[in-house]
Order: C-alpha cells, then structure tokens, then sequence
C-alpha cells in the first residue's frame, strides 16, 4: 500500500512572525539578521527578488538590495508561535514529525479509506492558517522526499498533490538542486559529468554514483527514482541536554573545574547543532564533598554557539562556587529548547565565525568529537 505523507512548512517562517506584530513590515523588502559583519538568517520574497538569500553576509545583501528594512530578531516569539502551530497540527494528525521550527510531517496512511487525505490535509492547511495568521505551503505524495519537494515547488503560499502515477513525470524534470541532500559541492560534481535534473540521475547505474560520491549514492539513486522509505518519527519535544563530572577524588582545583565545564559546554553545543536546537536557559550544577547540590541558571538569547554557551556557563560557576570547600561533582545542563538551525540565531555573530563553526562540526562529524575543539576545554575527559 502506497502511503501518504504530507510536508508542511511555514513561508518564510520568521518575516511572517514579525509581520504579524508589525502589519507596516508588509509588502517591502525585509531582512531577518544582524549587525554588519552578520548573515541573513531569513528574508521576504521582496527581497529575494534582488538575490538575497539566507546565510548571505549582511553586507553583500544590503548592497543587493540597499532599500530593504533589517530586523534583528525575536526567537522568543518565533519559538512561541512555532509550539502554536505545532498544536493545531498535533490535535488533528494521527503521526506528526516536527523536522524544524517551521516543518512538519504528518503520515495520513490510510485515511482514504475514510475521508480523502488531500482534502483533510487542505482543510488542515486552512485552519492552520486561520488560528495563526502565518502562511504555510504543503504536499502530499507517497514520501517524506517526493512531499518535500512538492512543498518546496509550491511556494509560496501554494498545495499540491503528487499521486504514485506521477512522481516521476514530477520530479524527472527538475534540478538535481532540488533534492534534499543535495548540496553546492555535489550539484558541481554532477553537473561536469552531466548530470543536472533528476531525471538523469535516476538513469545513471548506481555503481556509478557509488564510485562518484561513496555510499550516499545509493541513496541519492533511490530518492531520484521516488523511493524513499524513512519513516514518519512520532513528535516528542525535548525539554534538555545535559553533562554531569564526578571526580574520582573531591577537587577544589578551580582550573581544571572551568576547563571541564568549557568541554562540556563545546560537546552540548555541538550536540544542539548537530540536532537542530537550540536553548534559552544554561544551568550550572555543583556538589560539594559533603553532598550540599546547588544550582545557578541564566537565560539566553537561544543560541547553540560554543562561545556563548561557555561564556555563561563559567560565569554562573563562579557565581554558585562560593564555599571555601572541595567539590564531588560538575554538571552542566541547557534548558527551554526549541528547533532550529545555528545560523538561525548568529544575530550578532559574523561570517567568519559561522564558516568556524561549520568547518569544526564538519570534522567532528568525518572522525569524531575528539579530533578538534578549544584547547581551553581540552582537559575535560571526553
């Protein structure tokens, strides 16, 4: 039995957010960011229109489009009106996978047998956007794939239904670029040797894209040819994360203390990122030798930048840390987590710095968390 999964995401997520506390935002050119030396986190139609992007340096997006008006951002209120949207879905979906703080999956399988899925999923739409005030996009097809890219060529404000009989008439004509997994690196490698829709990728021999880009091949094979069995996972929101470090005798070696409290601080962060959270609240916790446990928290900008996250950890340490006593134990813990990328939240952050992050959790990623991090939080064992 063919199923039936929808991919819902919200229109330019963030611009609608504050559209709907600022009506005179409407209708120009609008820009989600901050500071000169930051990136485009998000940014309206008006202003993709003249090559603004996401991720884009600030400055290279005001020279595009000098006119447009920047925002800094209010993570508060896109979190607050994320949990809205995923509760008018949550009450009606029978299976919903919350993918980001603007996308969401839902498995209908079955549902035809009662009602049609692409009605219910229209009417769904419609309700979302009456309680909300936020435009949502959505498709549904046979994959969490084929429904992506439905919803991705529907945008903005529009629906589609893909049935099995077309899917490949669907995807065959479109750039290779519109596939998920595919990034700028792969799109070249493909495009020398010719291969630029998905049509001919899904033509190719699988041992040749095995050759060409590993394993992932196989994968990427699949997908062109609509084969795409991941399920969709059940929602469950994390509340957090945490680390805790018992000495193997009681210390009051404050330098060791703060390194292992900066290790952990990197290894949580790059955790988030690698997860797609990020937290509001960073909590401390110490155990003295006679087993008094105190706490000390502090809220955030969300973030899940390694610098910040340190920063605030070791400050609430030396705060809490007060008692001329040996310490037992060390924890650390980040609280009030909601989804989204780490670029999402670099309001205040420069390029330089993102291209940091990405290129030290792209290492982790290839051989391990141990094989780069800061020499500060290097003394923590990992």
């Amino acid at each position: 039995m063919n199923r039936s999964i929808v991919h819902m995401d919200l229109d330019t997520f963030f611009v609608s957010c504050e559209r709907l506390v600022n009506s005179q935002l409407n209708g120009i050119p609008l820009i989600i960011g901050g500071g000169d030396r930051g990136v485009v986190s998000s940014c309206s139609y008006e202003a993709r229109t003249f090559g603004v992007r996401s991720a884009m340096p600030m400055k290279m997006a005001l020279r595009l489009c000098p006119q447009a008006k920047v925002v800094k951002g209010d993570m508060e209120l896109y979190s607050k009106m994320s949990h809205t949207v995923t509760e008018v879905i949550e009450e009606s979906a029978p299976v919903m996978e919350k993918a980001s703080i603007d996308e969401f999956y839902l498995d209908l399988t079955g549902m035809d047998k009662f009602f049609g899925a692409y009605k219910w999923t229209n009417e769904l739409g419609a309700r979302i956007e009456k309680e909300t005030g936020l435009p949502i996009s959505y498709a549904l097809s046979i994959n969490k794939t084929v429904s992506k890219i439905g919803t991705g060529e529907s945008k903005p404000h529009g629906h589609r239904e893909i049935p099995s009989v077309g899917v490949h008439s669907f995807l065959n004509p479109l750039s290779i670029k519109k596939m998920p997994t595919v990034g700028n690196a792969t799109f070249q490698l493909f495009s020398r040797v010719g291969i630029r829709t998905i049509g001919t990728l899904s033509e190719m021999p699988v041992e040749v894209l095995q050759q060409m880009i590993g394993k992932n091949g196989v994968d990427l094979w699949k997908k062109a040819n609509g084969i795409d069995e991941t399920p969709v996972i059940a929602y469950s929101e994390r509340k957090s994360i945490s680390k805790e470090r018992t000495f193997n005798s009681d210390t009051m070696d404050v330098y060791e203390i703060r390194s292992i409290i900066s290790g952990m601080a990197e290894l949580l962060a790059h955790q988030l990122r690698q997860e797609k959270w990020l937290t509001a609240t960073v909590v401390i916790k110490i155990r003295y030798s006679n087993f008094d446990t105190e706490t000390k928290q502090s809220r955030v900008s969300y973030t899940s930048s390694d610098h910040t996250l340190a920063r605030v950890a070791l400050e609430l340490f030396d705060k809490v840390y007060v008692r001329r006593m040996r310490l037992r134990l060390v924890g650390l813990r980040f609280t009030d987590l909601v989804h989204g990328s780490y670029q999402m939240n670099l309001f205040e952050d420069n390029a330089e710095l993102i291209s940091l992050y990405q290129a030290m959790d792209n290492i982790k990623n290839r051989f391990g968390k141990d094989a780069v991090g800061r020499a500060v939080g290097f003394n923590f064992s990992r």
